[in-house]
């Protein structure tokens, strides 16, 4: 059945204008609302406004626009069902045949500081989501457009069969659903903000977690397998809404990504965004086994590969600059997974290109800003939420608790350090020296263990390094290691009940020890 009359009402209006010329083309005729409507007349579109065609106005300030039995009587009726056509006939239900929709932009007015409960209120879409809802359970026969992406494909459809596919009616509307869940779930949890008082509705502050997080995902891509080879998986994004960060990574080439290859370029991203020097990280199973922050990038490659060559091997790489192809003429001697880096010089591709299963992951603008969205973990029978670890150090909160100070040096050193380990597996210690590690010990049950085994990693001499650790010393025992390899300053958060011990540990042998007062567990 060929597409007769549409119906356009958008708040964004990206692409709106073209492709109701291309149905003004097939002669469709064309309902709007609004803004819509005056923007298409302005360019030359014939528009009926919603208002005629139902022969109400528009009314209570824009609320009431399409809530009316003409436009989703003409959208809802069936169009093989005898007594469904009886009663549109009866009562003048014209059909509705497309419907362009998009919603108000809840979530970003929601972000707006100085919001008031008002503007937040009247952001809440009602006519646009019962229009996109009413047409996507009548799929069978009518189109829903929610998303601009999606203006070529079905313009193209109509102008081949005038009408569009039923499997792409189908997929269309699956979009729209989850578009609506997501928008009322941004709803209620900013709901939860709204105070009522004396007659009247108030914005608090937000607070730290919600009371309900609402997820409506959509698969973006199929991966290879998930942790292990008989495992399935998938990448999901926020439905409704533009994939960001490594999720909108553009693959240049290569293999297909598996899931454990999208972790460690997470965690190798992650780490990475925490420089702003040209910078290299080089990760294994999900811990850097070496980071360098240096003046080039080739070089900041060269000092993270000399930490630990051996389990570099086979690694997966992140860089906060465009690969030159200095650095990638390096990094071609080492078999690697996978290198994310927010772009690569086209002599860079070239080189890599002899590399076919090599994946090239180009970081889209903002692809190394730190994470910023609740953090979760599925246990059985439930979700565990928490804020991602956003914590920096302040020189206010340093506490330098021995007898000796460490030098200008020592301290910049230790800054590099406890950014290293807060991406490290605990217990995470590292080792570190002129903005490169040194030696890592991650994920061990006791932390003298990981002092222990990145002493054993290091591949050159400790003498004169710093060690950064993620959480307390219980004993001595760590911080006389690390003297014994050679470091000469130590920082770490503090808190156990044998600091005093620790501290004078470090005070017979001579070290340099700040507490942040911060810990960054990571597990």
């Amino acid at each position: 059945m060929a597409v007769e009359r549409a119906l356009l009402s958008v708040f964004d209006k990206t692409g709106i204008v073209d492709f109701a010329k291309r149905l003004a083309a097939r002669k469709i005729e064309i309902l709007s609302t609004g803004g819509t409507a005056k923007l298409l007349r302005e360019d030359g579109v014939a528009v009926c406004d919603v208002s005629d065609f139902t022969g109400w106005p528009e009314m209570l300030g824009g609320r009431v626009k399409t809530l009316h039995p003409k436009v989703h009587g003409g959208l809802l009726f069936r169009r093989k069902h005898a007594e469904d056509q009886k009663q549109a006939k009866e009562h003048g239900i014209a059909p509705i045949d497309l419907v362009v929709v998009n919603l108000y932009p809840f979530e970003a007015t929601a972000a707006k500081p100085g919001l008031t409960a008002e503007e937040l209120i009247e952001n809440i879409d009602i006519g646009g989501p019962a229009m996109l809802r009413s047409a996507a359970k009548n799929f069978e026969s009518v189109t829903v457009v929610c998303d601009p992406a999606d203006f070529e494909r079905v313009a193209k459809e109509i102008e081949s069969a005038g009408d569009t596919r039923l499997a792409t009616r189908l997929e269309l509307a699956q979009k729209v659903f989850a578009t609506t869940s997501r928008h009322d779930g941004l709803i209620t949890m900013e709901l939860e903000r709204l105070a009522a008082a004396n007659g009247h509705a108030s914005l608090q502050a937000k607070s730290t977690l919600p009371e309900r997080v609402h997820l409506a995902l959509r698969r973006q891509q199929e991966l290879r397998y998930g942790e292990n080879p008989h495992q399935a998986a998938a990448l999901y994004v926020p439905a409704g809404r533009a994939p960001e960060g490594l999720a909108a990574a553009k693959q240049l080439q290569g293999k297909g990504l598996s899931y454990n290859n999208f972790v460690d370029l997470e965690a190798a991203r992650s780490l990475a965004a925490e420089f702003k020097n040209p910078a290299a990280v080089i990760i294994k199973h999900n811990n850097p086994c070496g980071t360098a922050e240096q003046a080039s990038l080739r070089e900041a490659y060269l000092k993270a590969l000399g930490c630990d060559p051996v389990s570099a091997f086979g690694g997966v790489l992140a860089f906060n600059r465009e690969v030159d192809a200095a650095t990638a003429e390096e990094v071609a001697k080492l078999f690697v997974e996978c290198i994310a880096a927010p772009g690569f010089a086209a002599r860079a591709k070239e080189i890599f290109a002899a590399k076919k299963n090599l994946r090239l992951l180009e970081l889209p603008p903002g692809g190394l800003e730190p994470e910023s969205e609740l953090q979760l973990k599925r246990i059985l029978g439930g979700m565990l939420v928490q804020q991602p670890d956003l914590g920096e150090l302040h020189d206010a909160e340093l506490r330098t608790v021995t007898k000796r100070v460490p030098t200008q040096e020592e301290m910049h050193t230790m800054r590099f350090a406890w950014k290293v380990a807060k991406h490290v597996k605990s217990n995470a210690i590292v080792f570190a020296k002129d903005g490169a590690t040194v030696g890592v010990g991650a994920g061990q049950m006791s932390r003298v263990d990981s002092v222990k085994i990145a002493v054993m990693k290091a591949q050159t001499s400790l003498a004169g390094t710093v060690m950064a650790s993620d959480a307390f010393f219980p004993f001595p025992d760590g911080v006389e290691e690390a003297a014994k390899a050679g470091a000469t300053a130590v920082i770490q958060p503090g808190g156990s009940v044998r600091d005093p011990d620790v501290i004078a540990a470090a005070d017979r042998l001579g070290l340099a020890m700040v507490f942040t007062g911060m810990r960054h567990f990571l597990h």
